[in-house]
């Protein structure tokens, strides 16, 4: 009962202060995204213009449903869609890591957020880019299984 008083006390205190200095009240919020699944080609290395360099990949996971059959049950055909997540990694090691170990068909765990961005391509259209910042990925295939066969 007296650490939930105080703790609401000392919540209420930097409430106050904060806002005596910042008017703004900052909301907490979250761009967490976590993908498991296989990557589509091997992993490519790009230097951008004055700033450091990026590893780009992609990422395939599958959502597998069963269709409704006829007597409105699940017992229609097995579809499956496979989505597409473009991965990019500008930490220095593991986007080192990532350049060097994954290969295409490697299946991967990625945990980052989402980014979108705009860009111009080369015949002057407005595009749109959604990627997926790698903050940390889990190889889930061994890297020297090829060597060893």
């Amino acid at each position: 009962m007296f650490k939930r008083t105080t703790l609401k006390l000392s919540h209420l205190i930097v409430r106050m202060a904060s806002s005596e200095s910042f008017p703004y009240t900052l909301e907490k919020s979250m761009n967490r995204v976590q993908l498991l699944g296989r990557v589509g080609q091997d992993p490519v290395m790009r230097n951008l213009d004055g700033r450091n360099s990026v590893t780009v990949f992609s990422v395939a996971t599958n959502e597998t449903w069963k269709q409704a059959g006829n007597d409105g049950a699940g017992s229609g055909e097995i579809t499956q869609k496979t989505s597409w997540h473009r991965i990019s990694v500008f930490r220095p090691g593991l986007r080192n890591l990532a350049y060097e170990y994954i290969k295409k068909g490697s299946r991967v765990y990625v945990e980052g957020r989402l980014d979108y961005a705009e860009y111009v391509d080369k015949y002057s259209t407005k595009r749109q880019a959604t990627n997926i910042l790698a903050d940390h990925i889990i190889f889930l295939t061994d890297p020297h299984k090829d060597e060893e066969e």
